[in-house]
């Protein structure tokens, strides 16, 4: 069972009691992301991220690392396109000393200049260290080729010269601007019941009431082609498919394709790419669900004279998936890997807490297990085919790193 409780100022907490463990993972869920960026402050969300960790008007940098150390707990945080994530991982018995933590560097980081300045270098370490692994970087540039002049097609991570220009004023009219109440979800899932309500409402009563609205525009699927020549040693290729949003009804179907075309070891990619062909080391697909957009990208890596067959290699497979349909062995198959993957998900409790935080954040809405498994079951042949249809209807876009 996952229990809700809104606070008088609007915040939403999920629980979910899992009693045969010792551990309580607690998340703090802000929607906010690289998306609700502007082209001036883009890679904002993320600085702030970073940023959280640095110190507050109590604790330095390293007694914030060390009160989780100290009693072995976790301590972490990441940013998305469309929300940003803090969370912590601690023993039960320490699961209040943990949410306080989490508040004080909500409420009370103090953004001094001095760690401002080592943060932006490190930061820019970030960038650099993510432009020299192509293999990373290129599913940015399918990005701007998806999604181009649209926030949704920017990087997450800013550019140099946009780090630069951030200040303390800009963070704290960020924060005071996206931060609200109304758009932040606490999750906990673990050893811990619904007496706990009163101790984080009481933590996180220092939001105002005022309540914000988002403004998003829907992006338009561009299909563009970006190659950037560059000093590397393999060919990095990336094509994308407009994708179904977070709310679409058929998302699990869209899963149930993934699977069959590039989600594991058994996938069409990977046995007809790397087994049979030799082409590529690392060949996948992953589909990226939006609030009101989606996009399907399938990337593999291969010498550079090699390239040409490698895209009409997968051009193939596409072409006859569409053609003649999943085979009835390839449904199953799929369907039972996306139960295993949920069953096996709800042995942690940071799986637990990170499904419920995202779900409250972004749908509202809490799906039982059996609800789940009965989707799962109605995906048949017939919708995949039509799907598929839908989705490889001859526009993509694409991306490719190759060497000069």
């Amino acid at each position: 069972m996952i229990e809700k409780h809104t606070c008088r100022n609007g915040l939403r907490i999920v629980l979910e009691e899992v009693p045969h463990v010792r551990s309580v993972t607690i998340g703090v869920w802000v929607l906010t992301g690289s998306r609700d960026e502007t082209e001036q402050n883009n890679g904002i969300s993320h600085f702030i991220e970073h940023m959280l960790f640095k110190g507050t008007e109590s604790r330095t940098a390293q007694q914030i690392a060390e009160a989780f150390e100290s009693i072995g707990g976790q301590v972490n945080a990441f940013t998305s396109k469309e929300y940003t994530c803090f969370y912590a991982r601690v023993l039960d018995s320490y699961k209040e000393y943990a949410i306080s933590i989490l508040a004080d560097m909500l409420f009370h980081s103090t953004f001094l200049e001095e760690e401002l300045e080592k943060e932006k270098k490190v930061v820019l370490e970030e960038i650099k260290m993510y432009e020299d692994a192509p293999d990373d970087h290129v599913h940015d540039l399918l990005a701007d080729a998806s999604f181009h002049k649209h926030a949704l097609g920017r990087t997450i991570l800013g550019t140099e010269e946009q780090i630069q220009s951030f200040s303390k004023q800009m963070i704290v009219d960020y924060m005071d601007k996206k931060y609200t109440p109304n758009h932040i979800v606490i999750s906990i899932a673990g050893n811990v019941n619904e007496d706990f309500f009163s101790i984080v409402e009481k933590h996180f009563d220092q939001f105002s009431n005022e309540k914000r609205t988002k403004e998003r525009i829907k992006p338009d699927f561009t299909g563009r082609s970006i190659v950037q020549n560059r000093e590397v040693e393999q060919a990095h290729l990336c094509f994308g498919y407009e994708g179904l949003s977070i709310k679409d009804k058929d998302l699990v179907t869209m899963s149930v394709i993934n699977n069959v075309l590039g989600g594991g070891m058994s996938s069409r990619l990977f046995q007809e790419v790397r087994e049979k062909r030799g082409l590529a080391y690392a060949v996948f697909s992953y589909h990226s669900a939006y609030l009101d957009s989606g996009l399907l990208t399938l990337y593999a890596g291969t010498n550079k004279d090699e390239l040409t067959l490698l895209q009409t290699t997968i051009e193939n497979i596409i072409e006859e998936l569409v053609a003649n349909g999943l085979t009835d062995k390839e449904l199953k198959n799929s369907k039972e890997q996306l139960k295993g993957n949920i069953m096996l998900g709800l042995e942690s409790t940071s799986s637990r807490m990170s499904r419920n935080g995202r779900n409250e954040l972004l749908l509202q809405r809490h799906r039982s297990l059996d609800e789940i498994i009965e989707d799962i079951d109605k995906v048949n042949l017939q919708k995949t085919h039509k799907l598929m249809e839908q989705i490889f209807n001859g526009k993509y876009a694409s991306a490719i790193i190759m060497p000069k």
